[in-house]
């Protein structure tokens, strides 16, 4: 399979989030990527540093002052409190902050959803490169009709058009998504993540162009908590047009591939012409940061039936964590789509 890659992501570096009152090292680290690197390399997919594509498309998903928030903040910050003060707010805003606002640390707390974004030196050229990935690997399946992945870290579906949170600060998918409604005027978002796709969610809410589809562990006893509910269904004239599925936390195969169809059969509804699939897999049980029993072929089985809808299909990484198995099941999944 084409795959978009840059060693450019490796570096946004040392990034921490505050877990039960410490603060710790965030489990999103370079490592992940580098190791499903490998793997893909090693099993020789058609891997391709991503052409820069501008930051024209991102400001399409994502609003300009937040853009100009990621590319300037770390300098500043630094400048004005020194390198040993973490970029983590200690307010937060549910609003972008006011254009009048000059306070770095409420802008930082405006633009942060949460404390579990710590911008580092190299935030901002990850980023941007990770969202070239999804952008290029979008292009391909716009050009060829085939299916692309983009090895995007850091991931994405937990920010908002203009928040970083849950060690995501440009939202990969719906980049892709947007470009692929250049050609298509119907597109879903199909998102496995352990975690509900909350960013993307709110992104595409109100439009009826866009299917976003998540699949995931029930918010009322996991992260993020406050979004993800099955009665959020859109607004305005995107009503219906936004499904979650919820399974237990601590779920195996059984309650995962279950909600799974559930969410295949909403998605048909939608009469999609291309699919983005938000590909997070730390639902597996070997997962050290997902918490829930979900085996690798129960994923292939996800794979199987996605490739089943015989669409244009781009294929965006989101979560995931170190262990064993993850390079093996990206690995594996994408190999079911080139068969």
């Amino acid at each position: 399979m084409q795959v978009y890659w840059s060693e450019t992501q490796l570096a946004h570096v040392d990034a921490r989030f505050l877990q039960l009152g410490r603060l710790v090292a965030s489990p999103e680290r370079p490592e992940r990527g580098e190791f499903i690197f490998s793997e893909l390399h090693r099993r020789n997919h058609v891997i391709t540093v991503p052409e820069d594509l501008g930051v024209d498309h991102i400001l399409k998903v994502h609003s300009p002052g937040y853009i100009e928030f990621l590319q300037t903040i770390y300098a500043q910050w630094i400048g004005t409190y020194g390198k040993c003060s973490p970029l983590i707010p200690n307010v937060l805003s549910d609003a972008p902050p006011h254009p009048r606002l000059k306070s770095l640390i409420g802008r930082l707390g405006g633009y942060a959803g949460d404390l579990a974004c710590e911008i580092a030196e190299g935030t901002w050229t990850a980023s941007y490169t990770s969202a070239q990935c999804a952008l290029n690997a979008a292009r391909f399946t716009l050009q060829t009709g085939n299916p692309a992945y983009a090895l995007c870290r850091p991931p994405g579906h937990h920010a908002g058009a203009s928040n970083a949170m849950g060690f995501c600060y440009l939202n990969n998918s719906a980049i892709a998504t947007q470009l692929l409604r250049k050609k298509f005027s119907r597109v879903a978002i199909i998102d496995v993540d352990v975690h509900h796709g909350n960013g993307t969610q709110t992104i595409f809410y109100d439009r009826n162009d866009v299917f976003t589809g998540s699949m995931h562990s029930d918010p009322c006893d996991f992260y993020p908590f406050f979004s993800g509910y099955q009665a959020e269904t859109g607004t305005g004239k995107g009503i219906g047009f936004n499904s979650n599925i919820c399974y237990s936390k601590g779920s195996s195969d059984k309650e995962f591939l279950e909600a799974f169809a559930q969410l295949i059969q909403r998605t048909h509804s939608f009469k999609p012409q291309a699919l983005v699939v938000a590909l997070g897999l730390d639902a597996l049980g070997s997962d050290p940061h997902g918490e829930h029993n979900v085996s690798l072929k129960a994923y292939l089985k996800l794979a199987e039936q996605l490739k089943r809808f015989g669409l244009p299909t781009v294929i965006v990484q989101e979560g995931g964590y170190i262990s064993n198995e993850l390079p093996l099941a990206v690995a594996k999944f994408l190999e079911v789509f080139d068969h």
